[in-house]
């Protein structure tokens, strides 16, 4: 899939952009044909050795910022935006991208609290306290933006889901129940909903995104590649105009029903 031409935004910061789909939409990003004049990638450890691709991308790519970044922990969302306010000023942040996730393979007799609220809080609770954080910036970006109604190039919110989060649907439940994860990706669901219905008053687009089923280690497993969900997505959000805003849809696309 040939990457989009016309997909032009001033800034975007992608969270867990360390490894996977993360990493992969960073690249995308940074390969554009127009890419944005401020990349910020986030990691919960810089030193890390999963962080060292990220590093040594930083040399080759000027607009490459990288930040620690925790999204369960204000303080360190605090920081973070801090670091981007000095980067991008009267700009604004255009694209919050909330890619950061985990899982816990639970079925319903092993789910237990612990685990479901360590997942809910990166899942859920981490993408509302990051749009909480970072609003001010989208708000300045879609103020700033020549463009009208709302789009991705103006300001927008994608906060990542899953087709396991459809409570319609409830895609390969005999394989994974993971049901901590389901149940924080059907409440992800629901915030991006609550988001599109606040924050487009504001000229701010919020979406919610399945990346596909996706292969993220290098063993032969089912799935399709990052490279083809990272594409796929980036082609998708070159397109996405006022209607999509409240809408569930996948790296294709095509809608999903909650």
């Amino acid at each position: 899939m040939a990457q989009p031409v016309d997909f032009c935004v001033f800034s975007v910061l992608v969270t867990g952009s360390d490894r996977g789909i993360g990493l992969g939409l960073v690249k995308r990003f940074l390969e554009l044909p127009s890419p944005p004049k401020w990349v910020f990638a986030t990691t919960m450890d810089l030193e890390a050795e999963e962080t060292k691709e990220l590093r040594e991308m930083v040399c080759r790519y000027p607009n490459l910022v990288v930040l620690q970044l925790d999204v369960t922990k204000p303080e360190s969302i605090q920081a973070a935006q801090k670091e981007v306010e000095k980067c991008v000023g009267e700009g604004g942040l255009t694209l919050l991208y909330n890619n950061a996730g985990i899982w816990i393979f639970n079925d319903l007799q092993t789910e237990n609290a612990k685990d479901m609220m360590r997942v809910y809080s990166v899942n859920t609770i981490g993408p509302l306290l990051m749009s909480q954080a970072f609003l001010p910036l989208l708000k300045k970006a879609a103020r700033r933006s020549p463009c009208q109604g709302l789009s991705t190039s103006k300001a927008a919110i994608i906060n990542m889901s899953s087709i396991g989060g459809s409570i319609e649907l409830m895609s390969y439940f005999d394989q994974y129940q993971v049901i901590g994860y389901r149940c924080s990706k059907a409440a992800v669901n629901m915030l991006t909903k609550c988001q599109s219905l606040v924050y487009s008053a504001d000229g701010i687009m919020s979406i919610t995104m399945h990346p596909g089923v996706v292969n993220t280690t290098q063993k032969p497993n089912p799935g399709i590649s990052v490279e083809e969900s990272t594409q796929g997505i980036m082609a998708v959000l070159s397109k996405l105009c006022e209607e999509d805003n409240g809408t569930f849809v996948d790296y294709l696309g095509h809608r999903l029903p909650w």
